[in-house]
């Protein structure tokens, strides 16, 4: 049986890594807006139920046959418009094709939602399992760029807190994404949604359980950013008596510490390096892909570095959040672990054993959770995985997935 991606039109391949001053030339020559579009699409097109036709309706006769289920579903993109053309998300959707028998047994739609400077193609190693399960369950699942990351709208993001008003400069910050997903969710008409959320996408997604607790069924939190407290911060009462002593060590630390640390402080971001290297940035780009990612097939890589170069290319937006969201250290201003007790729906928390987040933070937060009276918390470590747990162990993180989503099915 033909699926969607068997009639698709022709792409061309993604250019092979560049190796060269030369090659790297030509890489950054030929990029654009087309040419990211492109990228993304040779991701998601390993997907058998995958289709390009945003307008096209669905087939009830296509059938994807993926392990022992036969899931009826179709994957399309979408920009989704919210208020005005300028301001909009990037959605790529697994719908069923026709509805289910019993509506009254149907889970909630689930979002999956990037971390910082990514896109929803990272996901592309997740996207079968999850749409077997949509199939199989008569569910929709829903992967968003941030607003102002990947291919959504790069609208201007401005923070208006003064400099030492971290509260008020964390909270511009969260809510220039929060906005954007809860006007996204109102369009879409949901009640309640999944959130499974990476890095700072998890971190997101709880600020977003915290702000809108009636609108979130169920949280998974993919080595999330900004949970666990800074064991070298200080109190606020400390504050003051100890701001002469930062100072002396500050000065003593080396002009490039000193400069990273104002650099951060200003709003730079880690990705205006790439830019700011013009031709040498496909190659700089290319030497972390296959430095990272090297336990993935060559197709793979060389697909997954040309997505990663595309959306580090284009118009710096929602990436320019980070500082006023963590502080130098990559530790959150203000730490979920002292705010997430005051959720209601379960958490799950999970981490790659080569983890750079701290698991200990997601221990402590599902103490607290269960201490508070959430008693379906709990946090998982993933083995053979790091940060990119998603990508480094695909077949433990989807099957962990589909299981915290089974629990979401109703009785």
């Amino acid at each position: 049986m033909a699926s969607p991606s068997s009639v698709l039109p022709p792409l061309a391949p993604a250019r092979d890594i560049p190796q060269s001053f030369r090659e790297s030339l030509s890489y950054w020559w030929n990029s654009g807006d087309k040419e990211t579009a492109a990228a993304e699409e040779r991701l998601l097109r390993r997907l058998p139920f995958f289709s390009s036709s945003p307008g096209a309706p669905a087939d009830p006769s296509t059938a994807v046959e993926t392990g022992s289920a036969v899931s009826k579903v179709v994957g399309r993109m979408s920009k989704i418009e919210l208020g005005t053309k300028k301001r909009f998300l990037n959605m790529f959707s697994i719908t069923p094709t026709a509805p289910p028998a019993d509506q009254s047994r149907v889970p909630p739609p689930t979002v999956v939602l990037h971390g910082y400077g990514a896109g929803l193609g990272f996901f592309f190693m997740n996207f079968n399992a999850l749409g077997e399960w949509a199939g199989k369950r008569g569910a929709s699942v829903y992967a968003l760029d941030w607003l102002g990351m990947g291919l959504s709208a790069r609208v201007p993001f401005k923070v208006n807190a003064k400099r030492e008003d971290y509260e008020g400069r964390v909270k511009e910050a969260e809510n220039f994404f929060l906005d954007a997903l809860e006007d996204w969710r109102i369009k879409q008409g949901f009640e309640k949604m999944n959130l499974i959320g990476h890095s700072l996408g998890g971190y997101l997604s709880t600020a977003y359980a915290l702000r809108f607790p009636d609108r979130v069924n169920r949280l998974v939190l993919l080595s999330p950013a900004g949970v666990p407290r800074d064991p070298h911060a200080v109190s606020k009462v400390a504050d003051a008596a100890m701001e002469a002593t930062e100072q002396a060590v500050r000065t003593q630390q080396s002009l490039a510490r000193r400069l990273g640390y104002h650099a951060w402080e200003a709003g730079w971001s880690p990705f205006q390096i790439i830019r700011s290297a013009l031709f040498w940035g496909p190659l700089l780009v290319g030497k972390y892909s296959s430095r990272r990612f090297a336990h993935l097939t060559d197709d793979d890589v060389r697909d997954l570095n040309d997505y990663i170069w595309h959306i580090t290319r284009a118009k710096g937006s929602g990436e320019y959040s980070i500082s006023h969201i963590l502080a130098p250290g990559a530790h959150a201003r203000l730490p979920l672990v002292d705010r997430i007790s005051a959720l209601k729906m379960p958490v799950t928390f999970l981490y790659g054993e080569d983890d750079w987040m701290d698991p200990n933070g997601g221990s402590e937060s599902v103490r607290r959770l269960r201490a508070a009276g959430n008693l379906e918390s709990r946090n998982y470590i993933v083995p053979y995985s790091g940060h990119h747990l998603y990508l480094d162990n695909p077949e433990a993180v989807n099957n962990l997935l589909l299981k915290e989503l089974e629990k979401t099915v109703p009785k």
